[in-house]
């Protein structure tokens, strides 16, 4: 396995829309092995969360492990939308987006439709920060970073985030924070 070099805001793979990956490909070796080198590097990076054009590789790939005792979820090819009304806002990481946190709202409640490592259909509600987490990853599939829908005047660094406080803060704001 490898540890992949975390692409960084400003780097153009971040804005390309992601390409779909193809049954014949998801059953390679060398595919496989990419998802393995994936995880490796989220877990380096202490994140919860990495997609794959973080890593230079422009697809439709997401690996998430929100409970380090669980086994990472990977979602290849997939479809998030939401099923309730309820948004809530919180402050968001991004490890493209190092040492910079912003105020970002989110659907509460969402539903995932997308293939498992093995190309089995994986379809799951996720509710609440891992609606959040879900979102946030995939949002990476089609070329949209948190900070293009972090709220006006929100985004601050981390040094000073932890110091001060967040910058704005309102109802519906989550408790947690998101860091990728």
């Amino acid at each position: 396995m490898a540890i992949l070099q975390v692409a960084r805001m400003g780097n153009p793979i971040l804005r390309q829309i992601a390409a779909v990956v193809s049954p014949d490909e998801l059953d390679s070796d060398a595919f496989q092995g990419f998802l393995n080198d994936l995880y490796e590097s989220m877990l380096d990076q202490d994140g919860v969360g990495l997609a794959a054009p973080q890593v230079y590789r422009s697809q439709r790939v997401v690996v998430i492990q929100l409970d380090p005792d669980e086994e990472p979820m990977f979602l290849i090819n997939p479809v998030v939308r939401p099923i309730t009304e309820a948004q809530t806002w919180a402050y968001e990481g991004c490890l493209s987006v190092p040492e910079l946190r912003g105020r970002v709202l989110r659907w509460v409640d969402v539903r995932v439709d997308a293939l498992d490592r093995d190309g089995n259909a994986l379809v799951f509600e996720a509710h609440d920060w891992a609606a959040r987490v879900v979102q946030h990853e995939c949002d990476h599939l089609d070329g949209v970073l948190y900070v293009d829908r972090a709220q006006v005047g929100s985004l601050a660094f981390l040094k000073e985030y932890r110091r001060f406080g967040p910058p704005i803060r309102g109802e519906g704001d989550e408790d947690e924070e998101d860091e990728e």
